[in-house]
């Protein structure tokens, strides 16, 4: 072992603890600015001087932001975890189940069924966003929860991992199960989705990001206040009229807080569903 060796292991910890806490400091970097900013008041944010934190603390401005006659922030708030918390997981059942039929069912036109699923992922977004909002639209889906809901239920990308996950599924507890007189829908319920529950809650997570942050469509849907999302609520902060900087940034904190707390509830499933790539046998 060299002198420069045995020099260098001690420091390696020092020099590994310092990139992690400059790492962490990056990350924690907008959550301190988003709610340093939404203790300001317009002319301290607009002010050119820099300070590291408000010598008052304007908390009054999440008061004001819940008070708000206008916006009804709670309101979009309820909606959005209403719609969230259906579409997460519905949209993940139908894909996990998809996938499982793709992966596991020999029925023919598998393949096919398979490259037009491929097939959606290649379309933007933009192309079939018109001809969605038409068929909701004549459906009665203009400001209706369902209307809301029911595109986002298919998620092809989803379906391809579910795909990918029960491809590498070992055939020895299928076959077990089928010598326990399970039929594709018993093995799938008793046996393949419980053991995809890292799966599950990963994407289910990401689908529930997703849908939490959807803006375009729920603005063209929920044409009514009534039915706006929190986005959309957070949207009438910034107008070409007015600009409300400090409601702007507390109501991003507002909306970002279900978000980080779930997070941190489900961050080991959510890192252990994005590690899996098959199930050892």
């Amino acid at each position: 072992m060299s002198a420069t060796t045995t020099v260098l292991r001690p420091v390696r910890p020092v020099l590994r603890g310092a990139l992690v806490g400059v790492l962490t400091a990056l990350f924690l970097l907008p959550f301190y600015l988003l709610l340093r900013n939404s203790l300001m008041d317009s002319r301290s944010l607009t002010s050119p001087h820099w300070t590291w934190w408000p010598a008052h603390a304007h908390w009054e401005n999440y008061s004001a932001l819940f008070g708000d006659p206008n916006v009804h922030l709670a309101r979009a708030l309820g909606n959005s975890l209403l719609i969230a918390g259906i579409t997460a997981p519905l949209s993940t059942l139908l894909a996990s189940a998809a996938g499982w039929a793709l992966a596991r069912i020999p029925v023919p036109g598998r393949r096919l069924l398979l490259g037009l699923v491929v097939a959606t992922l290649m379309i933007p977004g933009s192309a079939t966003f018109v001809p969605t909002f038409v068929v909701v639209g004549s459906m009665g889906g203009v400001n209706t929860l369902w209307g809301l809901i029911a595109p986002g239920l298919f998620n092809p990308f989803a379906v391809l991992l579910f795909r990918n996950f029960y491809l590498q599924f070992p055939t020895e507890i299928e076959d077990a199960g089928r010598l326990d007189g399970l039929g594709w829908l018993g093995l799938y319920r008793r046996i393949a989705l419980p053991a995809s529950g890292a799966m599950l809650a990963s994407l289910g997570a990401l689908a529930f990001i997703d849908s939490w942050n959807a803006f375009l469509w729920p603005l063209v849907i929920g044409q009514d206040p009534s039915s706006w999302t929190a986005q959309i609520a957070l949207s009438t902060f910034l107008t070409s009229q007015t600009v409300n900087l400090p409601g702007l940034f507390a109501g991003a904190v507002v909306t970002i807080a279900p978000l980080v707390a779930m997070f941190l509830v489900a961050q080991r499933h959510i890192v252990e569903g994005i590690a899996t790539s098959g199930l050892k046998g």
